[in-house]
């Protein structure tokens, strides 16, 4: 058992912590949030992940698993200390490394044993060195030791616990062999490969992962959009290029690009340390690039389907950003809804679990639906911005009673061709033929 601190308790830090408690670490999680940190202590999550309310609960009755904003206590209480504090995207596209070095000085003003500082993080490729110099710098006792180690996450929202259970990979960048052994002791139970590297090389692999990833979902739709232009059916495509072992099914899915806390930022950010060392990374601009297009053909195809959005009413199904979370960060809802509404449109909008988020960031004229088939009701068309299951289960017989128009615009490729075309709905999806109906005329 190894005493953990973990400073953030956002999606990274808490998911983390948790995950360490569960297999039989001591933990405290710790925010400057007092407000977040009376309602984890009353077993109220602040955030929507399936499965953790479960195990911080389980964990707390245990004693493996404590809150607290008396983070200098905490920080003399640990062994290791996690930095879990975001890192958000600036306007010049770097990551805002003002939390981390705020964590860090208070780390050096606590530090009265050795400790192992660890960047859980997503941080530029130097940060490790600034949290060492940090520490060393503000350390009451210059002879007490301590040692950095990069360690990025790797979970994906709404699979994070899974994700974090049974990792693929532990990558570790150590400033010593002794700190790169306790790390690998930390998750040994987790039985995951364990990868030793140095500090620089740890916060590059982090992004380096992301961004490969964002230009495998930016690449598959450009071919999307060259398959409708041809003929094609994206889908078909991308299961036929995923049969090669050399490139794989994952993130070949066509549809209105990425969007989270993490592809959107860390490619912004990989462009920047580019940037900042004079060199001109063509791919990752053409990956962002992509991206923002993507996402706006949406409005192509509300405008191909109806002619005009003016007076029209527009039904959205899926406001956060991917399915099983809340999280609205860089979700298409956030452009595409207020661009309808700009247009001439009324938006009645619903998702199982982001209302509440989304309504803090919509405009305010946005309405929204009790359910999928209250959000129906009446409109002239559907446009379908988040693969929630609820969203691709429901009743499309009932749906096309429901909609004034039968005309349905998908952003996920929910539903098969020939299943939209023998229910008669008008369908456009992304990178196949648009399924046209008798009745549906433009208008």
């Amino acid at each position: 058992m190894k005493k953990v601190a973990v400073i953030g308790t956002g999606y990274v830090g808490l998911v983390s912590g948790t995950c360490f408690a569960e297999i039989g670490h001591q933990v405290i999680c710790c925010d400057i949030d007092r407000r977040k940190i009376d309602l984890l202590k009353s077993g109220i999550i602040p955030i929507y992940e399936p499965g953790l309310e479960e195990i911080v609960s389980s964990n707390t009755e245990l004693g493996r698993l404590s809150f607290t904003d008396e983070i200098g206590a905490a920080i003399q209480a640990s062994d290791i200390v996690f930095i879990a504090v975001g890192t958000p995207m600036s306007a010049t596209g770097e990551a805002d490394l003002t939390y981390v070095k705020a964590v860090a000085k208070t780390i050096g003003e606590n530090l009265n044993s050795y400790k192992v500082v660890v960047t859980k993080s997503t941080v530029p490729v130097g940060t490790g060195r600034l949290v060492a110099q940090t520490v060393a710098e503000n350390r009451p006792d210059s002879s007490v030791e301590f040692d950095v180690v990069s360690n990025p996450e790797f979970l994906r929202e709404g699979t994070a616990i899974a994700d974090c259970m049974n990792m693929e990979r532990a990558v570790i960048g150590a400033t010593s062999d002794k700190a790169a052994k306790i790390i690998a002791e930390l998750h040994e139970p987790f039985n995951t490969t364990i990868y030793i590297t140095n500090l620089e090389s740890a916060e590059m692999i982090k992004y380096a992962a992301n961004a490969f990833l964002a230009t495998k979902i930016s690449f598959i739709n450009e071919i999307a959009n060259l398959c409708e232009r041809v003929g094609a059916d994206v889908t078909e495509v991308a299961a036929g290029v995923g049969l090669d072992s050399r490139i794989g099914a994952k993130f070949l899915q066509a549809g209105i690009g990425y969007g989270g806390s993490c592809f959107p930022k860390d490619t912004e950010a990989l462009k920047h340390i580019a940037t900042q060392n004079n060199y001109e990374f063509k791919i990752i601009e053409s990956v962002i690039d992509i991206n923002h297009r993507q996402r706006l053909i949406m409005l192509d195809k509300i405008k191909e389907a109806l002619g005009s959005v003016q007076g029209k009413h527009i039904a959205v199904l899926g406001l956060a950003f991917k399915p099983n979370t809340d999280d609205m960060r860089y979700a298409p809802s956030l452009d595409l809804i207020p661009a309808l509404l700009e247009m001439g449109a009324t938006v009645t909008a619903y998702d199982p679990v982001a209302i509440p988020e989304a309504s803090k960031q919509l405009p305010a004229e946005t309405e929204y639906g009790a359910n999928v088939y209250d959000t129906l009701r009446g409109a002239d068309a559907c446009m379908i911005l988040t693969e929630w299951n609820e969203i691709k289960e429901m009743d499309l017989t009932r749906a096309r009673e429901l909609l004034r128009a039968p005309i349905v615009v998908d952003g996920r490729n929910c539903f098969s061709l020939q299943e939209m075309e023998e229910l008669g709905l008008a369908y456009y999806s992304v990178g196949r033929p648009v399924v046209r109906t008798p009745e549906h005329a433009v208008v």
